[in-house]
């Protein structure tokens, strides 16, 4: 998600934009009597409030205005995504839609000739979203459609670092680890991460990656998926010096990210912790775990450092979004309740409500939230936003990424064995 503006958002999600082919699949929505009854199965990942009852009233305030359609809802953890939608789409009865985020998975998936192209349905109204959406398209086509987009950094905690005496959020990695040293002299968990899940892990390598490689260089490996620049390796001995620093919380290769009070999220809402790399989806994920939101006020966030000598503009983001996708088996009411998501009407809650940056540049100034709003002014300020690499690259590769970064992580491999993960299952995932 991104910003204020339409011509920030427009800059912001044209750096998301496919640059991997896709095959060729599927037909477009069957036809849907304006009498006949339809049940729409809806997979989504908004499991806990504010997001879960957002979904749910939209889906209720949809049925009031087409009182033929009706939905089956089964809000899902973010973390099963990756199996489930493969697994339904090799099986005979995928939902109607499901929770989509673009890039190489999105190519992935389209091979299994069970996801609707939307071209044709959607186009008369896609132009609102402008460059956003084209982060779901593929071949020129579109395949899914985007309600927010994303921007990773670090949020933390106002009152532990002032119980450490940091007056500044770091700006360097020397500070950053300057800052970890501090919390960790006064018995603070610097850093909280979900390991258990081992996505939030590639998180570092990412911006590492971001940081030590031009954009030239980051936009060609999202077509080769070939990573044979040096700056891939110097991010992996980045990603080795800062874990020698034992910057993360005891446990934190059992830790879960989302799930409970004692996942990463949670760790920092409690004040267990005083930092975590995430999205700007966090905040609502912590207030999803501690419903009484006093902690707040005491939340702030900051960029990725820079790291010294990096190849890369320091002012380049890692981000994404979340969106939608239909199936071919779905009626022509799916990629109408899409459009009515991506509508003022549900846009503006996403983002009056604090739950994200919104897909629709028309309700970015709805935002309230000051952590939300310093978000949206930097991912403004980016000239390039890299799609997060697990989502980036074809599911096989991204998949090999994670395994390889969480396997780092837990003591295994080197950071020569993550550049040839990633190489290796390109080479065959094309």
């Amino acid at each position: 998600m991104r910003r204020i503006r339409t011509v920030s958002l427009v800059a912001a999600a044209a750096a998301l934009a496919l640059t991997a082919s896709a095959c060729s699949s599927s037909s477009g929505a069957k036809s849907s009597s304006s009498t006949g009854p339809v049940n729409l199965t809806w997979w989504h990942n908004g499991t806990t409030d504010p997001v879960k009852s957002l979904w749910a009233q939209a889906a209720a305030d949809y049925t009031a205005a087409h009182p033929n359609v009706k939905f089956t809802v089964d809000p899902i953890q973010n973390e099963q995504f990756t199996t489930k939608v493969p697994a339904a789409l090799a099986g005979g009865n995928p939902p109607d839609i499901y929770q989509q985020w673009g890039g190489g998975q999105l190519t992935s998936q389209i091979t299994s000739g069970k996801v609707m192209d939307l071209t044709s349905a959607v186009a008369s109204w896609i132009g609102q979203l402008g460059p956003t959406a084209a982060g779901w398209q593929a071949n020129g086509k579109q395949y899914g459609i985007p309600y927010d987009l994303h921007v990773v950094g670090f949020w933390y905690r106002k009152d532990l670092f002032a119980q450490a005496g940091i007056t500044t959020p770091p700006a360097t990695m020397d500070d950053l680890n300057a800052d970890v040293a501090k919390l960790k002299a006064h018995n603070i968990a610097p850093i909280a991460i979900g390991s258990k899940d081992r996505w939030p892990d590639a998180f570092y390598w990412d911006y590492f990656a971001v940081r030590e490689c031009s954009t030239d260089v980051l936009k060609q490996a999202s077509k080769d998926l070939k990573l044979d620049d040096p700056c891939w390796t110097k991010a992996g001995n980045d990603v080795k010096a800062f874990l020698a620093t034992n910057p993360f919380q005891t446990g934190f290769l059992g830790t879960p990210a989302q799930q409970g009070v004692g996942s990463s999220a949670g760790l920092v809402a409690s004040g267990k912790a005083a930092m975590e790399l995430q999205g700007d989806w966090e905040l609502p994920t912590m207030e999803g775990l501690l419903p009484n939101g006093t902690f707040k006020s005491q939340m702030g966030w900051f960029p990725f450092p820079s790291v010294n000598g990096g190849q890369g503009d320091p002012a380049v983001a890692l981000g994404g979004g979340d969106g939608f996708s239909c199936t071919t088996g779905a009626s022509a009411a799916c990629p109408d309740f899409l459009k009515y998501l991506a509508s003022t009407a549900v846009q503006d809650k996403i983002a009056s409500q604090g739950i994200a940056l919104p897909a629709n540049p028309a309700s970015a100034s709805k935002l309230t939230d000051p952590n939300l709003q310093q978000i949206s002014s930097y991912a403004s300020k980016a000239p390039y936003i890299q799609m997060y690499f697990d989502i980036a690259f074809p599911t096989n590769v991204g998949q090999s990424l994670d395994n390889a970064v969480a396997d780092f992580f837990a003591g295994k491999g080197t950071p020569q064995t993550i550049v040839q993960s990633v190489t290796n299952a390109g080479s065959g995932g094309k």
